[in-house]
Order: structure tokens, then C-alpha cells, then sequence
């Protein structure tokens, strides 16, 4: 595993990490579109169904033109991360749709920020990835941040239902995003195509035992390829990224996401920021920068 406050590491590792963080970033504001025609249950079982059909699709294309990878193939001894990957993709999308239906998207969008304090704090607590003073100060940073998104304006300290739900469901992705960089010099294909069809098959379940119902054809085909496009895309180059920078500095210069899915989220929205808003976006920005590598 690779140190949090290393080098910037190769070039063409952070340009993938910024392109998953670009891709997934469209996921919260256009899922927030669709949750009118897609209860936020089968949407979270959708989304990783579209990312794990896709790549099921590429892995057969490549195997038909006879394009071999280069990486090595899965062993037993990658059974407990496997398992654990998707056993936590099936509850985060589910908190995280759950939180979405309440919770204005840019909100959403910031939050999503939270994973990379997740991510940091167990990748030191599991693989002993160091944590340098200035990491520690944006964790802070960006803790402090969370704290101003959560907090129901005007409610004292009454916090947010749905946007707990969406910091647990970046703890859940704090923990996978460890358990994926353990795996990730194996097919980054295939670690995307079992954990979107095992996560969105047992997502799907959950959700129908628990009384969602499937949508019509059309806003159903439209969650799987936003899944596809901003799941399984984005977790492709998130997984190829992790070769080379680790799962703490991969997490890092993801960062940029959330502020993409700001502005998309005020471009379709239109919504007015309030002050708490600004003032959080402020200190994201900031632990944000903080958390970057190499400075």
C-alpha cells in the first residue's frame, strides 16, 4: 500500500482517479432526476447492475478478439475482500439513494467528500497508511464541513435523517475502497463487473423484499446506464488508479467529484445556496486541498 503523503505519484494514475471523480460525479444529480420515476431502492440496485452488465459486455467483447489482460488472476486468498466489496456496495447505494430522495443534491454531492476522511482514517486503521499533520488538518477540515451539511437549519442540534444516511453510506465505501485497493492488480474489469452485478443484484433484493418496486422499462434502462457511465466506468479507472497511488491518495485527488456534482446539481436545480451551504463548501474546498498529496 502506498504512503498517504507520497509523491504525486504517475501522472497517467492521477489523470484516471480525476476522470472516476468526473464520472461518478453525475451520478447523484441525475439519480435525483430519476427518483421521481425509480424508487431510490431500486435505484441503488439499478445503478450497479448497468456498471456490472457493461463489463461483463467488455470482458466478453475482449475475450472474442482475443485481447488477453495483462493482470493477474483472482485466488482464493481474495475471497474475503471480494466478499466484503460487495457486501458493502449493497448497503451504501441503498443509504445513499435513501438520504438522496430528502436531501437537495448538492448537499449530496458534497457529503460524498466524507468518503475520503473514511477512506484515510481505515486505510491507517487497516494497512497503516501514515497521516501526516497537514491530512490530519483536512480531515478536519472537511469533518467540520459534513458537520455544517448535516444540521437541519434552524433545528438547534437537530441533524438531518437524510444526510446521515449518506455519511453512512460513505463509511461503508470507506472500508470497500480498502478492500478494492487490495485487489486492485487483478483484472480492474473484472473486480468492476462482479462487484456491480454482486452489489446490484443484492441491492435489487433488498429493495423488493423491503416493498420498492420495479420502474417502468424505459427510466429503468436510463438508471443502468447512468450506472454503467457512473459507476462501472468511473470505478474502472478508480480501480486502475489505485495501482499506482494507493486507496488513501487515489481517495484524495477523487476529491474533485463532489464539486462537479455541485454545479451540475445547481445547473439543473437551480437552487440558491444558503449561507451554512457556502460556508461548507468553503471548508470542503479547503480539506480538500489539504488532502492532496505531494504538497
Amino acid at each position: 500500500m502506498a504512503d498517504v503523503d507520497g509523491g504525486c505519484g504517475n501522472m497517467r494514475h492521477v489523470g484516471l482517479a480525476v476522470a472516476a471523480a468526473a464520472l461518478y460525479a453525475l451520478s447523484v444529480p441525475f439519480s435525483k432526476l430519476l427518483i421521481g420515476s425509480v424508487d431510490p431502492g431500486a435505484m441503488a440496485g439499478l445503478l450497479y447492475l448497468g456498471a456490472g452488465a457493461g463489463m461483463w459486455a467488455y470482458l466478453g467483447a475482449r475475450r472474442a478478439v482475443g485481447r488477453k489482460s495483462s493482470s493477474r488472476s483472482m485466488l482464493r486468498r481474495d475471497a474475503p475482500y471480494v466478499a466484503g466489496m460487495v457486501a458493502l456496495d449493497v448497503v451504501a447505494p441503498l443509504l445513499l439513494m435513501a438520504g438522496l430522495a430528502t436531501t437537495p443534491a448538492e448537499s449530496v454531492s458534497l457529503l460524498n467528500n466524507f468518503e475520503i476522511v473514511a477512506t484515510a482514517l481505515f486505510a491507517r486503521a487497516l494497512f497503516g497508511e501514515a497521516i501526516s499533520p497537514r491530512l490530519w488538518t483536512g480531515i478536519a477540515a472537511m469533518t467540520t464541513s459534513c458537520v455544517l451539511l448535516t444540521v437541519e437549519p434552524g433545528a438547534g442540534l437537530s441533524f438531518s435523517p437524510g444526510s446521515l444516511l449518506v455519511l453512512g453510506a460513505c463509511l461503508c465505501w470507506g472500508v470497500e475502497n480498502n478492500c478494492t485497493a487490495s485487489i486492485s492488480d487483478c483484472d480492474p474489469a473484472l473486480v468492476v463487473a462482479i462487484k456491480g452485478a454482486g452489489s446490484g443484484a443484492g441491492a435489487l433484493t433488498v429493495a423488493l423484499l423491503s416493498g420498492s418496486a420495479l420502474p417502468e422499462l424505459a427510466p429503468g434502462l436510463i438508471a443502468m446506464l447512468l450506472g454503467f457511465a457512473s459507476y462501472g466506468l468511473s470505478i474502472l479507472a478508480y480501480v486502475w488508479a489505485q495501482r499506482g497511488l494507493g486507496a488513501a491518495r487515489t481517495s484524495a485527488y477523487y476529491a474533485v467529484g463532489p464539486f462537479i456534482g455541485v454545479a451540475v446539481a445547481w445547473a439543473l436545480f437551480g437552487e440558491a445556496p444558503g449561507a451554512s451551504f457556502l460556508a461548507a463548501l468553503g471548508l470542503m474546498a479547503l480539506g480538500s486541498w489539504l488532502s492532496l498529496p505531494g504538497r
